[in-house]
């Protein structure tokens, strides 16, 4: 490594050197930034598995714009919406069909757990508002009481959800109503419930018998080919009589509530300050360790400083320093980081792993603050007068 960095570098690597000259100190220097990277990659991997639970809802629907209730921040969020505007809306020639959209909760009480499934609820003769997957399976849904459900709930067992076919239905009851189980599809589990449900309208209705059909939770809408949903949905808000409505584009709609989760939300600020603690967790981290190391070897450094080296010179022995414990220090971080993300994934069956993008990014700043802490440690040595020194 010596004859690496002496070639890579043009001279020797005096930082390189200094650092490995006692290895128990340089261990605990690494395993200090290898904690503040690991700390920023699971505070990270909750962020992003909260933007993908977040958005995961929208991934079961195919539709253009959404009509919503002014106080709707998120898809589960909000009042309903009197189907009434569904029709006024579709008096825009660009308004090809529409249909309403109700969601609620439903509890599956089984004998060793309990599962809360996000439940929603829309006409089965519509299937062109549901992902493939789903308007595949949509004809079961036009029996009384059936379902579909997440395999991929928490709580559910992998042999239960692959036993559950239309040849095997499973049965429970919600509400003093038998929900029969036809088929499954692929969601996973969130932060606001256990898994999802399909159903039809008229079985949701049947489950929640304080809910009407004439007020959604939302109204889908799609447009005829080649309209621009945004051109569309600002036409709507004045076609529509009711100004309070929030009426979007379903991409729009899908933005705004994975801004509101991280901005507004409580959740999304702590983990948004965990990831800022991280990274200034590792900041002091090296910055002790180089200013720990400037220290004892000041005399060495005010000999170079009276032999005429200028402070550039020391500054890139520092950032030597800062660089190799930002490169070492990192290795170990992502191995540790990647299997605590793994382990918290099977637990909760959050969607939590370690993505390229995320590791480069923690790379890039792990880097970064280790020069800017290296960069401060120096402003000591450059202050430093060498006649005061021997």
């Amino acid at each position: 490594m010596t004859g690496l960095l002496q070639a890579l570098l043009g001279r020797l690597p005096i930082g390189w050197l200094q650092l490995t000259h006692s290895r128990p100190r340089f261990a605990a220097a690494l395993a200090g930034v290898a904690f503040a990277n690991v700390l920023v990659f699971v505070q990270l991997g909750i962020m992003n598995s909260m933007a993908t639970a977040t958005l995961k809802p929208y991934d079961f629907f195919r539709a253009d714009i959404m009509i919503s209730a002014d106080d709707a921040n998120s898809m589960t969020e909000g009042g309903n919406v009197a189907r009434q505007w569904l029709l006024q809306a579709l008096a825009d020639p660009e308004v090809e069909v529409g249909t309403g959209l109700f969601i609620g909760n439903v509890t599956w009480l089984r004998t060793n757990a309990s599962l809360g499934l996000t439940t929603y609820g829309l006409d089965p003769a519509q299937s062109k508002f549901l992902a493939p997957e789903l308007a595949a399976k949509t004809e079961v849904l036009q029996l009384n009481g059936a379902g579909l459900i997440d395999r991929l709930s928490r709580g559910l067992p992998s042999a239960v959800a692959a036993s559950i076919r239309p040849q095997t239905p499973t049965s429970f009851e919600v509400s003093g109503a038998t929900l029969t189980l036809y088929d499954t599809f692929s969601g996973g589990g969130g932060f606001g419930g256990d898994g999802y449900m399909i159903v039809s309208d008229q079985t949701f209705l049947s489950l929640f018998g304080a809910r009407s059909s004439s007020a959604p939770d939302h109204i889908l809408l799609k447009v005829t080919l080649g309209a621009d949903p945004d051109v569309v949905a600002e036409r709507l808000r004045d076609l529509i009589s009711d100004k309070s409505l929030r009426v979007r584009s379903f991409d729009a709609a899908a933005q705004e509530e994975l801004s509101y989760q991280q901005t507004q939300r409580p959740t999304g600020i702590i983990f948004g300050f965990g990831v800022i603690i991280g990274i200034l967790v590792g900041i002091v981290i090296v910055y002790q360790v180089l200013s720990t190391d400037v220290a004892d070897h000041m005399r060495e450094y005010a000999t170079f400083k009276a032999m005429g080296y200028g402070h550039t010179f020391f500054l890139g022995i520092v950032l030597e320093e800062a660089l190799i414990l930002g490169i070492f220090g990192f290795v170990p971080g992502v191995i540790v980081g990647t299997a605590i993300l793994t382990g918290m994934a099977a637990a909760t069956t959050l969607p939590l792993q370690m993505t390229v993008g995320m590791a480069g990014a923690v790379f890039v700043g792990t880097v970064v603050f280790c020069a800017l802490s290296g960069a401060i440690a120096t402003r000591r040595l450059a202050a430093a007068d060498p006649a005061d020194l021997f």
